[in-house]
């Protein structure tokens, strides 16, 4: 049994018999599948001889008896087991994938974040899913990996904010980890989490620049603090939202994507005004002394974080956008056609759960990530991409493919099926 094949079985507890089959095929199917990933371009490719009818697929995704947490669970405890000796740091964002169509369940027009700029607001009708990731140091060092651990589908008009999505997100976490400590970051939108109290959490988040922060204080009596709670502490710094970078910062050194640059950074502690007004909390100020980049202002509720530190954990939320990119571009995360019921969530939720898959497939067969082909026009090229990893997966999958169907045992006529749906794979992959 391979290492995928054995992943792969580890899911088999969510599911029935006959549906592991469908789900098993209909995986590996994704994953070779070229161009648009659609069910029936799946379909094609994993099964060319319609062993199943066509329509088992696609019940398989709108109406079958399973359910994506267990999914989520089996990938989460794996990959931190796996790859997170230490503190579990997570990243927390939502994304759109696009969806066109008159009636798409749960789809609903938002803001689209890529195309949108400071002047002009794009919107878009599609899924707006909120992501919870794992952050990987991967073994040949540079920017992190963001393994998807979990998601779920925030509708238009809907009661539940994306901020209670995240934190019913994190407390499944919690639960599936009862022992571990978590770091979590996540931008502007999502600093309302400080105030959850999430058990064994740290947040990282962005702070406004006309924040209302407070010198922490020794806790006053009760009758003190119901009478007037803002007499407890006296303003940290002026709300301004133009502010110049303070005399007090100083030079240091943020990280990010594996590199290091200069930046200017000014830290506290302090306790705010806004969602947890008793916490205690750390503050940066960051920026660079040569203006390129503006001054940013960072909060971390751990105490122990001050400093570069805090900007460093924020800049490392940047490979959740990648994965993004990826599980869309590579993995054709948009593409399935399935409109009702629960067909449009579970199939943006598996595309970004194959996307996390396939990395810890190679996280553990490729500590190296040597896998990818020299090209003269990549002279420089030190560490592989997911495309990379997912070109590794699919080589594995083909050859195992073609050996089985090439046994002594097997006749000629059986031989050439394998042959016959390669070569109309390739005929199609433009």
């Amino acid at each position: 049994m391979s290492a995928f094949t054995a992943l792969l079985t580890s899911a088999a507890g969510v599911f029935r018999a006959p549906s592991f089959a469908i789900f098993t095929d209909l995986i590996t199917g994704w994953l070779l599948a070229p161009g648009r990933r659609t069910v029936t371009a799946i379909i094609a490719v994993v099964d060319p001889a319609g062993r199943r009818a066509h329509d088992a697929y696609h019940r398989f995704v709108r109406d079958g008896v399973w359910a994506m947490s267990g999914l989520w669970r089996m990938l989460a405890t794996h990959a931190v087991g796996a790859c997170c000796p230490d503190v579990v740091s997570v990243d927390i964002d939502d994304t759109l994938f696009h969806k066109s169509g008159r009636k798409i369940e749960g789809a609903g027009v938002f803001r689209d974040a890529v195309r949108s700029t400071a002047r002009r607001v794009v919107y878009a009708t599609g899924l707006n899913l909120v992501v919870v990731t794992l952050r990987v140091r991967p073994p040949w060092g540079d920017m992190p990996i963001a393994v998807p651990i979990n998601a779920r589908l925030h509708r238009k008009k809907d009661s539940t904010t994306t901020v209670e999505h995240a934190v019913a997100m994190l407390g499944e976490l919690t639960d599936w980890l009862p022992d571990r400590a978590f770091q979590v970051c996540a931008d502007g939108a999502y600093a309302a989490l400080a105030g959850a109290d999430l058990p064994r959490i740290h947040l990282t988040s962005r702070m406004r620049r006309d924040a209302a922060l407070f010198e922490p204080t020794r806790r006053a009596p009760a009758s003190l603090a119901a009478r007037a709670p803002r007499a407890l502490g006296c303003p940290l710094r002026p709300s301004s939202p133009s502010r110049s970078r303070p005399s007090t910062g100083r030079p240091s050194l943020s990280t990010c994507a594996g590199s290091r640059w200069p930046d200017w950074s000014m830290s506290a502690t302090c306790c705010g005004t806004g969602p947890a007004p008793s916490g205690r909390s750390g503050w940066s100020s960051s920026g660079t002394p040569n203006g390129i980049e503006p001054d940013d202002f960072f909060f971390s509720t751990d105490p122990a974080a001050i400093g570069a530190e805090i900007a460093s954990r924020y800049a490392g939320r940047w490979s959740i956008e990648v994965t993004f990119r990826d599980t869309k571009q590579d993995l054709g995360g948009e593409n399935p056609q399935s409109w009702k019921r629960q067909g449009p969530e579970r199939a943006a939720c598996l595309a970004l759960w194959l996307h996390g898959l396939t990395w810890c497939w190679y996280l553990g067969q490729h500590p190296r990530g040597d896998t990818w082909i020299p090209r003269p026009w990549y002279p420089r090229k030190a560490s592989p991409s997911f495309l990379d990893a997912l070109a590794a997966l699919r080589r594995l999958l083909w050859s195992q493919r073609i050996t089985a169907l090439s046994a002594a045992a097997t006749t000629a006529h059986d031989k050439t099926k394998i042959t016959e749906a390669l070569l109309d794979t390739l005929a199609y992959a433009a």
